[in-house]
């Protein structure tokens, strides 16, 4: 009888534990705000077994969607990424319900059915933001009367850089692009500033717009006229010696197998290390400051002559055949050896170190987007967050990275994009097509750089660079 009592009271008790096991549960984090198409993750997780069917539910005004369904062995832990189509579901703007409804496989006496394990508010917000264009170095139609002022500052070149100034209401997030290439905006009072930076290779007819984003994430975008002048590059030939593979291709490649020609690693160097040093360009820009931290026209070097240039197209030549073409990205600068390096304009250091094929190498951040670089340093005497004034001493000139002879290889960069150095040595330049936006705007403009002394001022050529005295590699 004592048996039997024992095995009659073991089984309920454990029935009955089995009966209390809790079903599934579910973790929400709702986003502020949902768009037409938002994406709301969650997590569903069994005590005991598998999550076995989820479902989901949007309620609005009393009509119940189900926007996911999930049947079988889902496993213990689940995480959904929910896409919400307020079309699909017949949303409205306004506010709405999201229930998350499951069950487990575990078994039960009594079996489970689909429960509620989680309901939480969800806000939809399906209206876009608006944009209005106040001033740009476009000629645009919307343009109040006093921007007539620097109508002539249309233009744009490629390798050249413009100013954008606009509004965007109930916008989280702003931004210029050129083509796919986003440039960042930033607050100037109730409007917008963003630089924009046309590269070197800009094919004719690429867009440039305005982009907003609100915070349930939906888009606006306009265009931006702009009138493309064209602009030519020089080409160039360089014959690659051995005595240069075997001073640089150790130096730049020690990782090479010894068995690899000398020419490979090379090729390596001048293709992937390039690109290497192009996308680290990128990540730099992102710490720029959020207001201008120079004034007036950069300075080139003092006694230094160009004798590579901007967007140069270069053929290198190994053995009397072609085996790699590449575009040179900035100014090459010469004088004397291991000269003194000098900011080209007030600014804080935000990469000082080995860069690749420019050797040691300083970038300092000029604020809105707007950088210089100055490589193939033999020395650098600044580091991370100094603050620099115009002229300042960075480092001294010299021949590390991919350099034959003491030079200082000097780029002009805008949001990690490179342009032409010559358009920030032209105090002209900057007076009337880089200041006429902002005067247009009613905001504060560059100092040390006069005042416009109108339109006619903008068509003129900008400054040359003092003579290229010879080829450089």
């Amino acid at each position: 009888m004592l048996l039997i009592v024992l095995v009659v009271v073991g089984a309920v008790a454990y029935l009955g534990w089995r009966q209390s096991v809790p079903g599934v549960r579910a973790t929400v984090t709702p986003p502020r705000a949902i768009g037409h198409k938002s994406t709301v993750p969650f997590v569903v997780q069994a005590a005991r077994g598998q999550v076995a069917r989820v479902e989901a539910r949007v309620i609005q005004n009393d009509k119940s969607s189900v926007a996911l369904t999930q049947d079988g062995a889902l496993g213990p832990r689940v995480e959904i990424p929910l896409a919400i189509d307020a079309a699909a579901l017949g949303l409205r703007e306004g506010t709405a319900t999201l229930e998350i409804w499951g069950r487990d496989d575990f078994w039960r006496p009594l079996r489970q059915r689909d429960r509620m394990v989680a309901s939480v508010p969800l806000t939809l917000d399906l209206t876009p933001p608006r944009i209005e264009v106040v001033a740009s170095t476009q000629y645009l139609a919307l343009t109040p009367p006093r921007i007539e002022v620097v109508a002539s500052t249309q233009y744009l070149a490629p390798g050249g850089v413009g100013v954008v100034v606009f509004r965007a209401s109930d916008a989280s997030r702003a931004d210029v692009s050129v083509g796919a290439v986003p440039f960042p905006s930033f607050a100037a009072g109730a409007q917008r500033v963003a630089l924009i930076a046309l590269p070197y290779d800009y094919v004719a007819g690429t867009p440039i717009k305005i982009s907003a984003q609100d915070e349930a994430g939906n888009l606006a975008s306009r265009g931006v006229v702009a009138e493309i002048l064209p602009r030519r590059f020089r080409r160039d030939r360089i014959e690659v010696r051995e005595a240069f593979l075997e001073l640089k291709v150790p130096e730049l490649l020690p990782q090479r197998p010894p068995s690899q020609p000398l020419i490979d690693g090379f090729l390596v160097i001048n293709r992937d290390l390039r690109r290497q040093a192009e996308e680290a360009k990128r990540r730099i820009a992102a710490k720029t400051a959020d207001k201008p931290l120079w004034e007036g026209a950069f300075v080139q070097p003092r006694n230094t002559k160009v004798f590579s240039n901007f967007a140069e197209t270069r053929t290198y030549v190994y053995a009397g055949r072609e085996i790699d073409t590449q575009v040179h990205l900035g100014f090459d600068l010469a004088s004397t050896k291991q000269a003194p390096v000098p900011a080209a304009n007030k600014g804080t250091v935000v990469f000082a170190g080995p860069l690749t094929i420019y050797g040691n190498a300083v970038v300092l951040d000029h604020g809105w987007g707007l950088m210089t670089l100055y490589g193939h340093l033999s020395t650098i005497g600044v580091k991370v967050g100094d603050s620099v004034d115009k002229e300042g001493e960075l480092g001294r000139s010299g021949d590390t990275g991919l350099a034959v002879g003491d030079h200082l290889h000097y780029e002009v960069l805008v949001n990690g994009i490179s342009v032409t150095p010559v358009e920030f040595w032209d105090a002209k330049w900057i007076r009337d097509r880089f200041n006429g936006p902002l005067k247009a705007a009613g905001l504060t403009v560059i100092a040390g750089v006069g005042e416009s002394s109108g339109d006619d001022a903008t068509r003129s050529a900008p400054a040359r660079p003092r003579a290229r005295a010879r080829r450089g590699r």
